[in-house]
């Protein structure tokens, strides 16, 4: 079946349709004069209009002076634009049912938005207003600090989340990707208007944004309304260079905090989001710790020796590196024989290949994990504009299937010798004082 899959500009004035047939999930894809893309998936099983911003705009991008400020700005969309008020951007889809939100990773910023589809309009028009229009107001600004303050104590006062902003400075020493996306109370305190808008100025290109959407109408109806809303936003082409990150040590450190149990994570960088080794290390790491019950580490710390509630490992890829991280906690007492169990299940991983059942049901486990992620309709929006920006497609959900299922046992063992050597692993360890 012959279906629109991408309209890509020749110039400013004329776009030129171009048809492909495929057999697999249809997806259909515009650029703006500006360069802003769109990409919509229309689904028929949903009355829910899902659409996101997405800006490859992050907290690696920020200068020393300005760390915490990309996360900030995330905030600011939401307290006043050049027609809006705070009450009224807050308002203006939650009081017809809907939700507006936002996140930032040290990669990337998104606006997204969920609404019954028949106010898509307004949900667009909101986007556009939000992410272009912003004026950040100074008694905003000041109120939306203290806001921001409170939020780094409650992340201070979690170790478990505490641990995890730690350690990445552990594994990237000096490096944006090793700093707090919240900044430090120093930064966070001197932000005024101008350092809002000097940011966007350095850092907007209108050529990395992805307005992103997943509901039950037609393309046409979503880049008409795009067209009409983002369409005269002024072209912008700031390319930044982004500081590669190299220079890895492993590093082991200890605290004591005021606590009650002990916190332990271990790690080290890993592959990049382009890496042909990311998917089966994403298994790997899957198998060894990912979120079922039934992973080796629960396994064996939780389900047999009772020594921890959980315990995870997980990968996180970047443009440029990874980051591979296990986490657990622990009485202090049962710390020193958590550590061993988990070099023990390392260790297993690189000495023994996996039988051939054992394999065959990771490979069913991680494949069921992948497609009900995929029935995550906002998910899903959010993954299309990330895998747009980083690596300018779609990931077909079948050809991911086929890769994994082409995993072998030794390709897999081979993966864990070269990358679970503990010996270079970094470790941070929160100990009760």
């Amino acid at each position: 079946m012959c279906r629109l899959l991408s309209i890509t500009p020749i110039n400013k004035e004329v776009i030129t349709e171009v048809y492909l047939c495929t057999l697999m999930k249809e997806y259909e894809q515009v650029e703006l004069p500006n360069g802003i893309r769109v990409i919509h998936k229309q689904v028929a099983d949903s009355k829910i209009a899902h659409v996101g911003v997405m800006l490859d705009i992050g907290s690696r991008d920020e200068l020393k002076d300005e760390q915490g400020l990309a996360h900030f700005w995330e905030h600011m969309v939401f307290k006043g634009t050049k027609k809006r008020k705070a009450f009224h951007i807050i308002n203006r889809l939650e009081s017809l049912g809907g939700e507006l939100n936002a996140y930032t990773t040290k990669e990337k910023i998104c606006f997204y938005s969920a609404i019954l589809y028949n106010h898509l309009d307004k949900s667009v028009e909101l986007l556009a207003d939000i992410t272009f229009n912003s004026i950040f107001p100074e008694k905003q600004i000041v109120k939306e600090r203290s806001v921001i303050l409170e939020e780094m104590a409650m992340y201070r006062d979690s170790p478990e989340d505490a641990i995890q902003d730690d350690f990445d400075e552990l594994i990237f020493p000096s490096h944006a990707l090793g700093k707090n996306i919240l900044g430090t109370e120093k930064t966070v305190s001197s932000f005024k208007r101008s350092h809002f808008q000097a940011f966007l100025q350095q850092n907007l290109n209108t050529e990395k944004i992805i307005i992103s959407s997943v509901g039950n109408y037609p393309a046409s109806k979503l880049i008409k309304l795009v067209k009409k809303h983002f369409g005269e936003v002024a072209q912008k082409n700031n390319t930044p260079e982004r500081n590669w990150f190299d220079g890895y040590s492993p590093t082991r450190k200890e605290f004591k905090k005021p606590i009650s149990q002990a916190h332990f994570a271990m790690g080290k960088p890993a592959f990049s989001i382009k890496d042909k080794k990311r998917i089966p290390f994403f298994f790997l790491i899957n198998l060894l710790g990912g979120p079922g019950m039934n992973s080796k580490l629960n396994l064996s710390l939780r389900e047999k020796h009772g020594l921890v509630y959980g315990v995870e490992a997980s990968f996180s890829p970047y443009l440029d590196t990874g980051q591979l991280g296990i986490y657990f906690a622990t009485d202090v007492k049962q710390l020193k024989k958590s550590q061993r169990l988990l070099l023990k299940e390392i260790e297993l991983l690189k000495k023994k290949p996996l039988g051939a059942l054992q394999l065959h049901k990771a490979k069913q486990q991680i494949n069921g994990q992948l497609a009900m992620s995929e029935e995550n309709k906002n998910s899903f929006m959010l993954m299309m504009a990330k895998s747009i920006l980083d690596l300018n497609k779609v990931p077909n959900i079948s050809t991911m299937f086929k890769r994994i299922n082409d995993l072998t046992a030794s390709e897999l063992q081979e993966l864990a010798i070269e990358t679970l050597d503990t010996d270079q692993m970094s470790s941070l360890t929160y100990l009760p004082k």
